[in-house]
């Protein structure tokens, strides 16, 4: 059986919290993270084609020190457990 197709749309990521960093590099990490728990995974909220307005992905706790990579996977998380609510 074919996966469903998730098209997937990033208006605004709002970040509290966190200085500077490679943009491009974070914003990669949580796209690739993103597909990768989607596509494994299949959300059972998005299963029948519903519109998800507004998630939220509550809060985590950053590593002092980590890279863009490590925290993107987690915001990525954060954001899939939001869709999962």
């Amino acid at each position: 059986m074919k996966p469903p197709n998730i098209d997937l749309n990033i208006d605004r990521l709002v970040l509290d919290g966190f200085g500077p960093m490679d943009r491009t590099q974070l914003g990669a990490a949580v796209e690739a993270e993103l597909g990768r728990l989607l596509a494994e995974r299949d959300p059972a909220s998005l299963g029948g084609g519903g519109y998800i307005p507004h998630v939220d992905g509550g809060s985590f706790q950053a590593v002092p020190g980590a890279g863009a990579e490590a925290i993107g996977r987690q915001i990525a998380q954060a954001v899939y457990g939001g869709i999962q609510r």
